[in-house]
C-alpha cells in the first residue's frame, strides 16, 4: 500500500501524538480511530435515543402549547389575519358593486 506524507502544524502533531499509545504509531491510531467497542456504541445509541425522545416529546409539547394560542387569538381576531371587512352602514360589504351601479363616465353601463 503506498504511504502519503501530509503536512499539519505542529500544534495538531502533538495533539494527535498525545492520542496514541505508545505503541503505535500514528497510522495505527489514525487507523482505529472512531472505533467503538460495542459497549460504547450500545451507550452511544441508547442515549441517542433517550434524547429524541425527550426532544419529541418536548416539541409535541410546545407544538400544543403554540397551536392553542394560535385558537385563542383566532377567536378575537378575523380569519384574514386582523384586517377587518370594509363594510357599510347597513352591513353590506362597501367593495361589493351591483351591477346596475356600474356605469361608465358618459352614462353606459360598463
Amino acid at each position: 500500500m503506498p504511504t502519503k506524507t501530509i503536512g499539519v502544524r505542529e500544534e495538531v502533531y502533538e495533539r494527535l501524538r498525545a492520542r496514541k499509545r505508545d505503541d503505535e504509531s500514528e497510522g495505527d491510531w489514525r487507523d482505529g480511530f472512531g472505533s467503538l467497542s460495542t459497549a460504547e456504541t450500545d451507550s452511544l445509541r441508547e442515549a441517542a435515543r433517550r434524547s429524541r425522545e425527550r426532544f419529541d416529546e418536548s416539541a409535541g409539547t410546545r407544538q400544543a402549547a403554540a397551536i392553542d394560542r394560535m385558537a385563542d387569538a383566532g377567536d378575537d381576531e378575523p380569519p384574514d389575519g386582523g384586517a377587518a371587512a370594509d363594510t357599510s352602514d347597513d352591513g353590506t360589504d362597501a367593495n361589493d358593486v351591483d351591477s346596475d351601479e356600474t356605469n361608465d363616465a358618459d352614462g353606459g353601463s360598463a
